[in-house]
């Protein structure tokens, strides 16, 4: 299984927990590296000595001119980006491998919800799609994963964990003598199918669109299955995989030649460090086969490896969580109760146990900037102050109708044909961008008592609403039943009812009805032909 470590991290403190990481043993770098680390310090330290103790005067230059030439050329190998570009490469790889793992549960709910009855017939139903969901799923997994495989070695291991029947192994087992080459996952996904359209015929499944559903996310799963074998046949190229390796290992090579202590004249200051111990060396040496290792640990995640995903584990969670959705939850649920914030209908807040916890919204990303209007104000107050008092001088010889900002009415000739509040009136605002000065509001407020007869009230104007959404409504009910198209003077198109008059027949007979069953509700009436209406005969 993968290693976690998001709970040791959650929150980054003043001795940073990930240097706490660094002392873990299971998944670490040192875990990988370390026998590699061995050898090249052994091989290292070993050349050192044989040009220290070991070699005459001649053997000396040549090991010195060697050196010379591996530390200038070494930089020829592009290691930095040949190994970044394949790691991303497998980090991708992994991660899409994992998000192409099936889960049942989506065919559980499906299943519980659709497929009805309380009976023995439809609980082995429901029962047995899920076991033949997980049962492709299991195959899949021992095709792919060495630890599954060890687990389910052959049929009769799936028969004693419940995934497989007798009669169902014979069948498997003659198609894979009738059909050797390929592979058999797909079958369980079929015979599933087989029962939906049963369950359909038998009407424990009462809807066809519930059929479709159901078997869409079967071929959803038998889908991500298959990928899961496509993955597994298709690695990452292997002349890619080679490059790499034989990267890595040629640079380690000539750098242990070419980072040795020599007593040439290409010596420089802080040189002699190299004497004794090459600390960058062999931290150059750790980066760079970490890298390798965690490379060849998730180019296949389905092994063995501390990082690897642990296969075995889901299909014990998978069959069980099956099992419990499609016959212990089937259509269960709590009883239905009355919420908290039935009265309130939504929480205005909700409650922290701690208060210093609780936080605001978040705020806008243009939230704090000052927009150009102000910046204007902030430099040329003075000029603002000139414009007010002009602004006024013009404001106080303005007529009524300008003067003052006022919701004015504007009635559409026909019902609207939009929901929102400007359709009926409109906001005259006159001139924008006027700035009033005290005694501008002051001389509006001495006009409002002698012209509040021209204002409208804002309670009239709700009412004036109400009255336009009960008319619109009358129109749009009465244009379903018989109607003429009209064109507003906007240009916009609406609908009128013509109504008949009725007959006198019909008005005295409503008449009369009201008088002998008040509180009735009755229909339209029935519309009849007048007698000095024609009929087609009669005109021919």
């Amino acid at each position: 299984m993968t290693v976690t470590y998001t709970s040791s991290v959650s929150t980054s403190s003043v001795v940073s927990n990930f240097l706490g990481l660094l002392l873990r043993w299971r998944g670490s770098i040192y875990k990988l590296v370390w026998h590699d680390l061995l050898a090249f310090m052994g091989l290292y330290f070993l050349l050192a000595v044989a040009y220290r103790f070991l070699m005459n005067e001649h053997g000396k230059k040549l090991f010195e001119n060697i050196s010379e030439y591996c530390t200038r050329n070494v930089g020829l190998i592009p290691l930095s980006f040949v190994m970044g570009f394949y790691v991303s490469i497998v980090m991708t790889r992994w991660w899409a491998q994992y998000s192409t793992i099936p889960w049942p549960d989506p065919v559980a709910i499906l299943v519980s919800s659709n497929l009805h009855g309380y009976d023995d017939r439809a609980r082995a139903m429901r029962r047995t799609i899920l076991r033949y969901v997980c049962l492709c799923q299991v195959i899949v997994f021992s095709m792919i994963s060495p630890r599954v495989k060890r687990r389910f070695p052959n049929y009769d291991q799936f028969i004693e964990a419940g995934f497989l029947l007798e009669n169902e192994k014979t069948i498997i087992e003659n198609l894979d003598g009738a059909f050797p080459k390929y592979p058999k996952h797909w079958m369980p996904i079929v015979w599933a199918a087989s029962i939906v359209m049963r369950a359909r015929s038998e009407n424990k499944i009462r809807d066809d669109y519930a059929v479709k559903t159901i078997i869409d996310e079967l071929n959803k799963f038998r889908g991500y299955c298959g990928f899961l074998l496509y993955y597994d046949w298709v690695s990452v190229p292997m002349v890619y995989t080679q490059v790499v390796t034989l990267a890595v290992y040629s640079f380690f090579l000539f750098t242990i030649l070419g980072q040795q202590w020599t007593q040439n004249e290409r010596s420089h200051i802080g040189e002699s460090v190299v004497k004794w111990f090459p600390f960058l060396t062999i931290l150059q040496f750790f980066f760079y086969m970490g890298w390798l290792k965690v490379a060849e640990v998730l180019i296949n995640p389905f092994g063995e490896d501390d990082d690897d995903f642990e296969l075995n584990w889901i299909i014990d969670r998978n069959i069980t969580i099956s099992y419990f959705v499609v016959d212990e939850m089937h259509q269960e649920h709590p009883e239905l109760v009355k919420d908290q914030y039935w009265d309130e209908v939504f929480p205005n807040e909700l409650p922290y146990k701690q208060h210093q916890m609780r936080s605001g919204p978040p705020e806008a990303s243009t939230a704090h900037i000052d927009t150009e209007s102000k910046s204007k104000d902030k430099k040329k107050g003075s000029v603002t102050t000139m414009s007010i008092g002009s602004e006024h001088s013009n404001v106080s010889t303005r007529s009524n109708r300008s003067r003052h900002r006022r919701l004015t009415p504007s009635f559409v000739p026909g019902p609207s044909t939009s929901g929102s509040f400007t359709d009926s009136f409109l906001l005259s605002i006159g001139q924008s961008r006027v700035a009033f000065s005290d005694t501008i509001i002051g001389s509006e407020q001495e006009h409002l008592g002698t012209e509040s007869q021209d204002t409208m009230d804002f309670n009239e104007l709700i009412e004036q609403r109400r009255r336009e959404r009960r008319d619109r409504l009358r129109h749009r009910f009465m244009d379903m039943r018989q109607g003429t198209t009209r064109h507003a003077s906007s240009g916009a198109p609406y609908r009128i009812t013509v109504l008949h008059p009725p007959s006198d027949e019909a008005v005295g007979q409503e008449e009369a009805d009201g008088d002998g069953s008040q509180g009735t509700i009755k229909g339209p009436p029935s519309k009849k032909p007048s007698a000095t209406e024609k009929k087609p005969d009669e005109e021919k």
